[in-house]
């Protein structure tokens, strides 16, 4: 209670001093935050460049913490006078050094990479979803939908295979153009609208797994005999895939 009515007191508000410069450092230090900047810039981008071009476009787990460590240590040393400089020179070097010893095991011991960074996992296979490794990946389906139609895929029909990276990206392998088959639609429009009562008889592809089957029209078998899902039925797409 003492602690904050002396805080209280202390502290007057809207004071353009305080907001805009500090009460507990002069004004020249703002040359001092300009030197940080540029000291913490250079040693971002030289620990970036050791890391290599992989370390801005793919982040593993382990590059995805080095960054926010360096970027901890870089911002603090930046702008705050009682960091000192050598002390966000050594977290660098210790982190850098970590990288490169990470990068070693890894290489040299495959297993530990399978352990700290996880393996590719096949999601999708002759256009139809692993349900288990699927939920595994913690992927919604409006996320792997979005991901394909960047790929112009219009139906799972045209995919023969599916991994999600141990980076968080998918790698697809598509059948050839006389190999496709019918499949579950993945436009917004049709996908968020799955049917519990079928208008016609025809083939129609499970909501949940994308498995396809010719059905009657009528009320849908529940659960799916594949996947044991309720979650309704689309009628098949079967365009063929333009690239």
């Amino acid at each position: 209670m003492l602690f904050s009515a002396l805080l209280l007191a202390a502290v007057e508000p809207f004071s353009w001093k305080r907001l805009l410069l500090s009460e507990e450092a002069p004004v020249s230090f703002l040359l001092e935050i300009v030197l940080r900047s540029v000291l913490m810039f250079l040693l971002t981008v030289g620990a970036l460049r050791i890391s290599g071009k992989r370390g801005v476009r793919q982040l593993s787990l382990f590059e995805f913490a080095l960054i926010l460590v360096l970027g901890s240590a870089a911002g603090d040393a930046t702008i705050y006078h009682d960091t000192p400089l050598l002390h966000a020179v050594a977290v660098f070097a210790v982190i850098i050094a970590l990288y490169v010893l990470f990068n070693y095991w890894t290489d040299k011991y495959p297993r530990v990479e399978r352990m700290l960074e996880g393996e590719p996992e096949l999601i999708v296979q002759d256009g139809e979803i692993d349900l288990p490794a699927f939920t595994k990946a913690s992927l919604t389906g409006q996320e792997l939908n979005g991901q394909l139609r960047q790929l112009q895929v219009e139906h799972l029909g045209q995919v023969r295979r599916l991994y999600i990276e141990a980076t968080g990206e998918i790698s697809v392998f598509f059948f050839e153009p006389e190999h496709e088959r019918p499949g579950l639609p993945i436009w917004p429009e049709i996908y968020k609208h799955p049917l519990y009562e079928l208008p016609k008889a025809g083939a129609y592809a499970c909501h949940a797994c994308a498995t396809v089957r010719e059905l009657p029209a009528g009320p849908v078998p529940t659960p799916c005999p594949r996947c044991g899902r309720a979650d309704g039925w689309l009628p098949v797409c079967a365009t063929p895939r333009i690239t």
